[in-house]
């Protein structure tokens, strides 16, 4: 039985570390354009919206979490909000209508959906970018209908749904770290 544990620890190691390898060769391109995205919200006094469903939400609120304040208490806090998904009993138009009445042009706006076929998800983004926001999505498998509403769409080459899961967190920090350096917070 150890040996099978062992096996089977060492296994997902090693299928993170490959993941990690893709996420750097496939889609370091695609997190820098969020990044300069995120950075030009926030240099023009604008805020980043973040939004999903199910363990996608969770992911929402620690990213909005760390642009907020996360550990750096002697830091400036980001302008940044997650969307409430209890919001409406109108499941398909619950985000469009918190996208309505909180984003204002020049808002970015990150729509986090594993399968990128999220409705509600894609409504939020299509009514965002009509709006004038500047939309990213963090999807898995082939990224969906997601990238027709995305300015960038970055899309975890995965059909794990953990997997997916743990480098929307990564891509997340990543996006977090690269805004607070940029503006030396």
């Amino acid at each position: 039985m150890e040996n099978e544990m062992m096996n089977l620890i060492q296994s997902e190691i090693t299928a993170r570390k490959n993941l990690m390898g893709e996420i750097e060769d496939e889609l370091q391109n695609y997190i820098y354009t969020a990044c300069v995205i995120a950075i030009e919200a926030i240099n023009h006094n604008k805020k980043i919206i973040l939004f999903g469903n199910g363990n996608n939400a969770v992911n929402a609120r620690y990213i909005a979490a760390k642009l907020i304040g996360g550990n750096d208490i002697d830091k400036r806090g980001l302008p940044a909000i997650c969307l409430d998904t209890t919001i409406s009993n109108e499941e398909d138009r619950v985000f469009d209508r918190q996208i309505e009445a909180l984003a204002k042009e020049g808002d970015m706006l990150i729509g986090i959906s594993k399968s990128g076929n999220s409705k509600n998800v894609l409504r939020a983004l299509s009514l965002g970018k009509h709006m004038g926001c500047r939309t990213v999505g963090l999807s898995g498998y082939e990224g969906g209908a997601m990238s027709e509403f995305c300015d960038v769409n970055i899309i975890v080459p995965s059909d794990d749904i953990s997997y997916i899961f743990e480098a929307h967190i990564i891509i997340g920090n990543t996006i977090v770290c690269a805004l607070k350096d940029s503006l030396s917070l």
